[in-house]
């Protein structure tokens, strides 16, 4: 071989090693393309991962729905159980998309204005003692009694002579315990008489287990499931879904998705909320001894009824035949706790303004006289 042919066959190696490296660059960069786009993807998606804050007693319900929501594959939630203060004030603040609450807006709280509260379900707040405490039932009045410190001894409510330790839920403005306020007293952040206080639900549910002599609150679809605290029933009736749906268990209230219209995820927990309502997630909510909300719609049209039939236990009935200015007060109050965006709330809320209007023109009028 000359050296014209050497130099020929060395060129043409050295063509086709050249045209090897640049297949096997572009095919290198095609998959660093690849890479860099299911990496794009795969970030866009974990942005758009919903932040869901929510009190322990709500979390409890919401969690298995979070569940269903990602194995279905309709996108992420990240369920944070806290408190219910932190879980709205985060929504308010922007660094939570939506928050799990167990009691409606307190519409004084800066907070909470505008922030929309979506019912979930209806629930049961239900009285719990320890499983071995022979008391079975408690009433209204004994219970609205109990909070305010004029009822502190077991032999009261039928058992031991011995000291009745109440416990509570330390954050303000608890869900369960503010619901539960705003049944008894027309206020939820009522000032109540509870010397044991916990972080939230769970632990109290852990110190009534092992206290004999512990009362305090929970929920149904938490309290059911734990064999080792017995629920109390209330005026003679058990907490039981069946009982929510009809009213007849006093202490329900119900459960909400609270968000805002201008949230930075606002379009994905509209599309957790819509699955919220769906069969599947109805059964779910089955499961946790709760009652989805439109499945229940005609306790909305019961709640003057529900107010009258708590009051008229609390309190005697008044001598004056006069409608008293609290009960249209009362329903507006009610309304609002169970469909707060409802056409019959802002009625009922006009009807309470005209009340008082009515009742400060008569003073104003007599003190002319």
């Amino acid at each position: 071989m000359n050296i014209r042919d050497f130099a020929r066959c060395v060129g043409l190696t050295l063509g086709l090693c050249a045209g090897a490296f640049a297949v096997a660059a572009d095919a290198a960069a095609g998959k660093d393309k690849a890479a860099t786009a299911k990496k794009s993807t795969e970030s866009k998606a974990a942005a758009e991962a919903i932040v869901l804050r929510s009190d322990h007693a709500t979390a409890h319900v919401l969690q298995d729905l979070v569940k269903q929501y990602q194995a279905a594959r309709l996108g992420k939630v990240e369920l944070q159980p806290f408190s219910t203060i932190s879980a709205l004030d985060a929504v308010h603040a922007g660094t939570a998309d939506a928050a799990g609450s167990a009691r409606p807006a307190m519409p004084e709280r800066a907070e909470e204005q505008g922030t929309n509260f979506l019912p979930l379900a209806w629930y049961a707040m239900v009285p719990i003692v320890a499983a071995g405490n022979p008391v079975s039932n408690i009433s209204l009045k004994q219970l609205h009694d109990l909070y305010l410190g004029r009822l502190t001894n077991w032999k009261d409510l039928g058992g031991a002579d011995a000291p009745i330790n109440l416990d509570g839920v330390a954050p303000p403005l608890d869900g369960v315990e503010y619901s539960t306020r705003l049944l008894l007293f027309h206020f939820g952040d009522q000032e109540v008489s509870i010397p044991r206080l916990y972080v939230n639900v769970d632990k109290l549910e852990e110190d009534i287990e092992l206290n004999a002599h512990g009362l305090g609150l929970s929920t149904l679809s938490n309290a059911g499931h734990n064999a080792k605290v017995k629920m109390l029933s209330v005026e003679g009736v058990r907490a039981t879904p069946a009982t929510i749906a009809d009213g007849s268990y006093p202490l329900y209230g119900v459960m909400y998705v609270a968000a805002r219209d201008d949230a930075a995820h606002h379009a994905e927990v509209v599309k957790f909320v819509e699955f919220t309502g769906s069969d599947a997630a109805k059964a779910i909510l089955r499961k946790h001894d709760v009652v989805p909300y439109a499945d229940a719609s005609a306790l909305i049209d019961k709640q003057s009824e529900h107010t009258a039939f708590i009051d008229a236990r609390l309190h005697a009935p008044a001598a004056s035949s006069e409608t008293p200015v609290s009960a249209p007060i009362a329903t507006a109050q009610a309304l609002q706790r169970v469909a707060p965006t409802s056409e019959r709330t802002l009625e009922a809320k006009d009807r309470a303004e005209r009340a008082k209007a009515e009742k400060a023109a008569a003073k104003t009028a007599d003190a002319a006289h």
